[in-house]
């Protein structure tokens, strides 16, 4: 058998994106938006969005062209709400607010609790100030918008197995402060003063076939069922969707996991979906068609399941990404940076952005 050398590899998937993209013109012709696309499956699609739709006028043009829903980045983290003691600063999440009502696209809120963006004063409180700081912090936040929201991430990420903590817990202020109750107690806070809007469960690396990935999903399966057999009104489950290809994924495997999630009563949201791809070659063409491909075959595989309602990409664009940020963090000279998202950072759709489209267009719903 032949070796297929790198080159090949371009060579192949170089040849192969002719024949994508007469695909693609075609397809983009009869659904011109991934907002369009997924509606005609009956699916959400929508977007993160931080404070660079407010500066970048065509950045923010996709967001009115491409979302049907919209999440917030960072403004409703603690870490921007109350970066100090005093006033708590809301400006950010309510003009994205008011952009959101203006072009009538549904607003998630993300996230009230996390163990994570917790702000050092917040952290340097005694057990018992965090206790009451905690209870009122939600009552405040979640008071704020009722009514306002699609959604809200209740808790985010309640697990990370590399803090060997029973269970697999993510240790931080508020599993000090609570144990694991931390996470029952604030969907009944936040039920208290808001009995309306949808409560997600956000957690991340439940793609992952490995120790990790197959640690948190049995995590969140006994989560999930401890709070729905107390009684605590859990509406959907978020799944972030940060595919990372250096990790292996099953699909079936996956798929069971998604399934056996929604048997226990919620929805399933993919909340911020993109593709790492540090472990792709460097050369553009190549390494954008294996995003795709990447996206494409895990969509096909979830968008089957009929308990998935919403896919949710984390920003539109490359040069918005979280990892373009911290990879001009690692190394500011580097001249290769991520492409993770539909968009690149001249705002041109890319092969990912067909491959979703396509995925939406074909889902099958069971």
């Amino acid at each position: 058998m032949r070796t297929v050398t790198r080159r090949d590899a371009v060579a192949i998937i170089s040849g192969s994106a002719v024949t994508m993209m007469s695909q693609n013109k075609s397809a983009a012709g009869s659904q011109s938006t991934l907002g369009a696309a997924a509606a005609g499956s009956g699916l959400m699609f929508g977007a993160a969005a931080g404070y660079e739709i407010d500066k970048d006028v065509g950045y923010r043009d996709l967001y009115t062209d491409e979302a049907r829903i919209i999440t917030t980045d960072t403004a409703l983290k603690m870490g921007s709400i109350a970066p100090q003691p005093g006033a708590k600063h809301f400006e950010s999440a309510d003009r994205l607010l008011k952009f959101c009502a203006t072009n009538r696209i549904p607003m998630r809120g993300h996230c009230v609790i996390w163990n994570e963006w917790v702000p050092q004063w917040v952290r340097s409180m005694s057990k018992s100030e965090r206790q009451t700081f905690f209870d009122g912090y939600i009552e405040e936040v979640v008071g704020r918008y009722i009514g306002k929201l699609h959604s809200w991430d209740i808790v985010n990420e309640p697990f990370w197995p590399g803090h060997k903590a029973p269970g697999g817990y993510r240790l931080g202020p508020w599993y000090d402060a609570f144990g694991t109750d931390y996470i029952r107690r604030a969907f009944e806070r936040a039920n208290s003063v808001d009995k309306t809007t949808k409560f997600v469960l956000n957690e991340a690396q439940t793609e992952r076939d490995d120790d990790v990935g197959l640690a948190v999903r049995a995590g969140i399966l006994k989560l999930v069922r401890e709070l729905k057999d107390g009684g605590v009104r859990l509406n959907a489950v978020g799944l972030q969707g940060h595919l990372q290809p250096k990790y292996p994924h099953d699909p079936q495997r996956f798929a069971e996991f998604v399934h056996e999630l929604a048997g226990l009563g919620v929805d399933i949201y993919i909340t911020e979906f993109d593709v790492r791809d540090d472990t792709f070659p460097d050369d553009i063409k190549a390494r954008d068609e294996m995003v795709a491909k990447t996206a494409e075959q895990f969509l096909n595989t979830v968008l089957r399941i009929p308990a998935v309602k919403v896919v949710i990409a984390w920003e539109l664009a490359d040069k918005y990404s979280f990892y373009t940020d911290a990879a001009k963090k690692k190394d500011p000279t580097s001249v290769r940076m991520p492409r993770p998202l539909p968009y690149d950072s001249e705002l041109q759709r890319k092969p990912l952005w067909f491959a979703m489209q396509r995925a939406f267009a074909n889902a099958k719903r069971a």
